[in-house]
């Protein structure tokens, strides 16, 4: 194909009437969107055609022109005869270059079908539907195509108004997920609501059998069983407590209880129980409960609490256990002790003396075999009438006669003479001293070392690989604390709360050991008539302190 030479003045001669033609366009642009003509002539194949509006004027095309929807005229060949501003840009088109185009060249094939059943539909009645549009960046817009004809002077013409449906299709798929997740979130909840009915209904299930099985167990026990609320009202009586002390339910629900405690035993029992309603601690105390003859006997009352997940008290358990028959025979062997103990000291005082008759013998000479003999039998004697003293004690205690002078003590010089006497009585052992002088308290000095040598005696004895023990004193305020501590096997957390038990001993295989586990009980008496404070502390395997706590002399 040859190749058209013009020249330089032919060129501009060109471009001068291309640039008229442009300007006469665009007039005539203008002059349609402002309603100065009513008329215009469009160029096809059969040549120039005259379009005007039957119907048309200027505020009919300013309305037109002013829309927020887009609007077309199309001649039967699908031509754009007329376009307002708000089509060309939707179409991202300036106004010029959209008229004349031919519609479908904003038509996506995938809205191709539906388009053109509409376009059909539309030229024989008006219509609606829904359409995609691309613009020439092939951005897709959602869009309402209404349709409607239009008679014109040459003709019916067919005139588009397109609404843009992006918000509303945004709006209606973002209210589509919402109901989604609604009707999700709606079949979760009604889905767990219906696991937590099958729950409840198993759990109450649950609750009644484990309710009967509680009652059929607490029925058929010989103790008598309650339960009570964190705020103390009883709630619950096994049967046997009914039988016992012949009340109703009503006579004793709540507080009710009272009226069939001892009178002498009320006082300390109510202070034991609200102290373990406040502390969460485990109740326990003896008292004598009156039966339904009016006869009081023994028992021994505990109370445990039931805790949730997150420690806060749901209710307390508790049983009362008939103990008058051990409370008799414990009577009736203090008794034999004490009896006991006072015929053994004179048939061992009047042995001691003929020991020491026969060490003071000057006549002849005491064979060496002989003396180491008495010696041994003078320990064997001191140790047993330790052991006298100590039963004594016990019988005193229980008679509530355990009495002796108070007046001041020189503690300080009283722990140095124990320091000194436990040297030379366990001379295998080494003995720390960690003293402040002259603390002064009110006191039985005798009984004080009494304290301090069984404190020593239980170190020893069970501190056989490392034999150091520590004495020490401390002042807090008004008040000394005196400790022995050793590095011995130490107590576990179940020893530590009996320790202080009546003939309690702390049993261990490798450290077998003699005694009556009387000392430490005496001692804790002791420290009780002396308005003092005595405990331990300790860990298995780490050594024991015990301690006992007095207010000084100010």
């Amino acid at each position: 194909m040859e190749l058209t030479k013009y020249t330089y003045e032919e060129l501009l001669l060109q471009n001068e009437e291309l640039r008229i033609q442009l300007e006469e366009a665009n007039d005539t642009i203008d002059a349609i969107r402002t309603g100065q003509v009513d008329a215009l002539i469009v160029k096809d194949a059969e040549g120039h055609q005259l379009y005007t509006l039957k119907t048309a004027d200027q505020t009919y095309r300013v309305f037109i022109e002013k829309m927020n929807e887009g609007a077309v005229t199309l001649n039967r060949a699908g031509t754009i005869l007329y376009s307002n501003s708000r089509f060309a840009t939707m179409m991202n088109l300036p106004l010029e270059k959209v008229i004349g185009l031919n519609f479908a060249f904003f038509i996506p094939e995938i809205s191709a079908e539906k388009f053109n059943d509409l376009i059909h539909k539309g030229w024989k009645e008006d219509c609606k539907g829904e359409i995609l549009l691309a613009d020439k960046q092939k951005k897709l817009t959602p869009c309402l195509l209404s349709c409607t004809t239009l008679d014109l002077d040459e003709g019916t013409a067919l005139s588009l108004i397109l609404t843009d449906l992006t918000i509303q299709k945004e709006t209606e798929w973002e209210l589509k997920v919402k109901n989604e997740q609604l009707l999700a979130a709606q079949n979760a909840a009604e889905k767990l609501n219906n696991e937590l009915e099958d729950t409840v209904r198993a759990r109450t299930n649950d609750l009644l059998i484990s309710r009967e099985h509680f009652k059929l167990l607490a029925n058929n026990i010989p103790q008598m069983t309650w339960t009570n609320l964190p705020a103390g009202e009883v709630d619950f009586y096994n049967q046997q407590w009914y039988n016992y002390t012949g009340s109703r339910y009503a006579d004793s629900v709540g507080w009710g209880w009272q009226h069939v405690v001892h009178p002498d035993d009320l006082p300390n029992t109510l202070d034991k129980y609200i102290e373990a309603l406040k502390t969460g601690n485990i109740f326990e105390v003896e008292n004598r409960y009156k039966r339904w003859d009016n006869t009081y006997r023994w028992h021994l009352n505990r109370a445990v609490p039931l805790r949730d997940d997150k420690g806060a008290i749901i209710f307390w358990v508790g049983t009362a256990t008939d103990i008058e028959d051990q409370k008799r025979e414990m009577d009736r062997k203090d008794e034999f002790i004490g009896i006991a103990s006072h015929e053994l000291r004179t048939p061992l005082t009047s042995l001691k003396g003929y020991l020491q008759l026969i060490t003071s013998y000057k006549r002849e000479e005491v064979p060496a075999v002989v003396k180491q003999y008495i010696e041994k039998a003078s320990v064997a004697i001191n140790k047993l009438q330790r052991l006298i003293n100590d039963l004594l004690d016990v019988s005193k205690i229980q008679a509530g006669r355990l009495e002796y002078a108070m007046g001041e003590v020189n503690l300080s010089d009283l722990m140095v003479q124990v320091t000194e006497n436990s040297k030379h009585i366990y001379p295998s052992h080494e003995f720390d001293s960690q003293l402040q002088p002259g603390i002064r308290i009110m006191g039985n000095a005798e009984r004080l070392e009494q304290v301090l040598m069984n404190f020593i005696n239980n170190s020893v004895k069970y501190s056989l690989a490392d034999k150091k023990i520590i004495l020490k004193t401390t002042i807090n305020a008004d008040v000394v604390r005196v400790s022995v501590s050793d590095y011995g096997i130490g107590l576990s957390e179940e020893q530590i709360e009996r320790i202080f038990e009546r003939f309690y001993r702390v049993e261990d295989k490798k450290f077998m050991t003699s005694g009556l586990g009387m000392g430490l009980y005496i001692s804790a008496e002791i420290i009780n008539n002396h308005q003092g404070k005595i405990g331990v502390e300790s860990e298995l395997g780490r050594g024991a302190t015990f301690y006992f706590e007095l207010p000084l002399i100010i």
